[in-house]
């Protein structure tokens, strides 16, 4: 993928994940803004996979760990959702590690539990 689709399809996740937490408001679960941001993109004709599981590796050797990622859009950008007061180093070294398992590029940390969006929404990129 094209720096200029990644960059496009950005602003859409930026665009739908406000439209979500306009709508529904910070203090949920995580599994509504999950299933709700789902929805908005598919609303805009984006391609979004959830819960998608990411076997862990070493050497070649399963090592029979999987991890879940909440949303991959496009078959390309991870999304990690939260909806904690607080976004702490173990949950940005997550979305690293995503990035990392499945040699995606980008990523997209989101905390819903914010007054302003903006504020919870952090880009991760891997290589780029």
């Amino acid at each position: 993928m094209k720096k200029e689709k990644y960059n496009e399809i950005s602003k859409q996740i930026l665009d739908a994940s406000i439209t979500v937490h306009k709508e529904m408001g910070p203090g949920l679960l995580e599994m509504v803004y999950e299933l709700s941001l789902k929805k908005e993109l598919q609303l805009r004709n984006i391609f979004v996979e959830s819960q998608v599981p990411v076997p862990l590796f070493y050497k070649g050797y399963d090592l029979g760990k999987e991890y879940r990622i909440d949303l991959l859009v496009a078959k390309e950008i991870i999304i990690e959702i939260k909806a904690v007061n607080v976004v702490l180093p173990v949950h940005e070294a997550q979305i690293i590690s995503y990035l990392k398992l499945t040699d995606k590029k980008l990523g997209f940390l989101i905390n819903f539990n914010v007054s302003l969006l903006k504020q919870g929404f952090k880009r991760f990129v891997n290589g780029f």
